[in-house]
């Protein structure tokens, strides 16, 4: 595997003076040399202007957060990263490869969860190029690398985990953003290593079931609540029976049988658990 390494070259600033004033100079006296009649002048000007011409085309520029990937027939000879105007060998070749951070979002996969479920589910990856020489020569095309790698370890990610937890505790997809997350971001990492790239984050960007079974999920789920919220009502509504007939027997307000706060305990609960709006029933007659 081929790594970076660092090739800055000369600053551009001082060979570019140099090399104009070669060419001016060559220029005025190949002019002298031709009013003159002078061959072996004429030639030596020629032959300077032919090198400050070549020794121009060594200069090239490097933008701020870019480098220059340089190579010579092929053979890499090193990377530069310093901002600015640089010259190197005029013979190198001189590709630009950004370093900058960027950002691209999945197409919606579909894909069945771990409970088997068809799902939607994207996700956002941000990332940059960190080898230059092993994003460039390692793959074919560094930036579709990354675009079908991370669609992949998103499906991966993604037949591993359910859409809602089935189990108390269990981590699913919908309740476990940030966990899925660090592991989707670490499974992009480990395929992209060898691309020179490095993974800044990774976030679910949209996860929805399919349409075609997104409306009796959405019942399944409503059921759910409503069970639920029931079992929060029925473990409440015991409490105050039992608080209400604890009281009633240290106060002594009454005495009651077992039928009697059999009887109690059922009105009460379904008073507590209804959910409409009960009427009330006064009874003037005995107790018994």
């Amino acid at each position: 595997m081929i790594r970076e390494k660092e090739y800055n070259g000369g600053s551009g600033l001082g060979v570019l003076l140099v090399f104009l004033i070669l060419f001016f100079a060559s220029g005025y006296w190949l002019f002298k040399s031709t009013a003159m009649g002078l061959g072996i002048g004429m030639i030596g000007s020629v032959l300077a202007m032919i090198v400050s011409i070549i020794g121009l085309a060594g200069l090239f520029v490097v933008n701020p957060n870019q480098a220059k990937v340089l190579q010579l027939f092929g053979d890499y000879r090193g990377t530069t990263r310093n901002a600015g105007l640089r010259w190197a060998n005029p013979f190198f070749s001189k590709k630009a490869i950004s370093v900058r951070t960027r950002n691209f979002e999945t197409g919606k996969l579909k894909v069945n969860d771990k409970s088997g479920n068809p799902i939607e589910i994207a996700a956002v990856v941000v990332w940059k190029v960190v080898d230059t020489a092993e994003a460039l020569f390692n793959v074919d095309d560094y930036i579709n690398f990354v675009h079908v790698q991370s669609e992949s370890a998103l499906r991966n990610l993604a037949t591993h985990f359910p859409y809602v937890a089935d189990h108390e505790g269990e981590m699913a997809l919908s309740s476990h953003t940030s966990e899925m997350s660090i592991g989707l971001s670490a499974e992009i990492q480990e395929r992209l290593e060898q691309a020179g790239v490095k993974v800044t984050e990774a976030r679910i960007s949209h996860l929805a079931y399919s349409p075609e079974i997104a409306s009796a999920m959405l019942q399944r789920q409503q059921a759910s609540a409503v069970v639920a919220a029931r079992f929060k009502i029925v473990e409440g509504a015991v409490g105050m029976v039992e608080h209400a007939l604890q009281m009633l027997a240290e106060k002594g307000v009454i005495q009651l049988d077992d039928e009697r706060k059999a009887a109690m305990v059922s009105n009460l609960l379904v008073v507590l658990c209804g959910d409409r709006h009960v009427q009330p029933v006064i009874n003037a007659g005995s107790l018994y």
